[in-house]
């Protein structure tokens, strides 16, 4: 499956704590999303799915996650049919191996495109 990563203005990465998660470009937005920091060696964060303004607004409450933004941390997500999530979230679990989270769904994975 091919996913259509999002970016920022600028065609630059979206910064976790400061993209706008009121736009409407949000709403109702259902699909996978991968947060990391960019420090001297960038790594996978968390890997989600779900809502995702409603997601990203719970993990900038959580303390496993925040303690990566002295390193700055960065966010993608791309549109994925609720039916297909499960797959695609524990498919790039498994390839990028986040720092946070560790239950995934017990389904096979679906492999897609990484955003980089």
């Amino acid at each position: 499956m091919v996913l259509e990563w999002i970016k920022c203005e600028g065609n630059q990465w979206c910064n976790f704590l400061n993209v706008n998660l009121g736009h409407s470009h949000f709403t109702g937005l259902g699909g996978v999303y991968i947060i990391w920091h960019g420090g001297q060696t960038p790594w996978t964060v968390y890997v989600g799915q779900g809502l995702i303004a409603e997601r990203l607004t719970a993990h900038r409450q959580e303390k496993e996650i925040l303690q990566y933004s002295p390193s700055g941390l960065f966010v993608t997500w791309a549109k994925v049919n609720a039916n297909e999530r499960d797959g695609v979230e524990l498919f790039l679990s498994e390839k990028l191996q986040p720092r946070v989270g560790h239950r995934y769904p017990a389904v096979g994975p679906i492999s897609v495109n990484l955003p980089w």
